[in-house]
C-alpha cells in the first residue's frame, strides 16, 4: 500500500474528493489543497578506524533487523544534514565526528509501519575524535571495526547502504591504482 492510500479525508475541508494526482501528490477537489509526498531526509557515515577497519553496526530494529548498516539515520525538523550526521553517529556509536566530506547521495524506499517511506540518503567520509570510545547504543545492537576486505554488501540490510558502500569500495580500489 502506498503511504498515500492512508489520506482519505482532505486534512484542510474534510472532503472525500481527496484525489491522487501523481504518484507523489494528492488534490482536494472541494478546496484546492495540493499535497505533496517528498523523500525525508537521511545521513549515513563512513568511518575509518587508524587501521583502515570501517566502522559498521548491526541493526537492532527492522526494517533490515540484524543485518549490517552504517551509523546515521533521519534529519529531524530545523536541524542540517550536518547536524544530523553529527547527532546520529553520536546517539549510535558515542563517537564524535571531527572532520566530515560529502560522498554520494542516492534515493531509496524506508519500509516503516507497513509503508515504503521514500528518502533522501546523503552518505559522508567522516573522522572521528576518539575511535576508542565506540559503544553501541540507540537502534544500534552492535558496533564494530571491520577489515575492507572482510565487507561484503549482501550483509547490509537497507539497499541505498549497499549501493553507496559498493560505490565506495570501488573508489578506495581506485584510489590505490592511482
Amino acid at each position: 500500500m502506498h503511504v498515500l492510500d492512508k489520506f482519505r479525508y482532505c486534512p484542510v475541508c474534510g472532503s472525500k474528493h481527496f484525489v491522487e494526482q501523481t504518484e507523489k501528490s494528492k488534490h482536494c477537489e472541494e478546496c484546492g489543497f495540493e499535497y505533496f509526498l517528498n523523500p525525508s531526509s537521511a545521513v549515513a557515515a563512513f568511518i575509518l578506524n587508524k587501521q583502515g577497519e570501517l566502522l559498521v553496526t548491526r541493526r537492532k530494529y527492522e526494517p533490515g533487523r540484524g543485518t549490517l548498516d552504517l551509523p546515521g539515520g533521519f534529519c529531524d525538523i530545523g536541524e542540517t544534514i550536518g547536524e544530523a550526521l553529527i547527532r546520529e553517529v553520536k546517539e549510535e556509536t558515542n563517537l564524535t565526528i571531527k572532520e566530515k566530506c560529502y560522498f554520494c547521495s542516492l534515493p531509496n524506499k524506508y519500509r516503516y509501519s507497513e509503508f515504503d517511506i521514500p528518502t533522501l540518503d546523503a552518505f559522508f567520509v567522516c573522522s572521528v575524535e576518539d575511535e576508542t570510545l565506540l559503544k553501541a547504543a540507540d537502534d544500534v545492537e552492535e558496533a564494530l571495526w571491520m577489515p575492507l576486505s572482510d565487507v561484503r554488501t549482501e550483509q547490509f540490510g537497507l539497499r541505498s547502504i549497499r549501493q553507496a558502500l559498493h560505490d565506495f569500495l570501488q573508489k578506495r580500489v581506485e584510489n590505490l591504482k592511482k
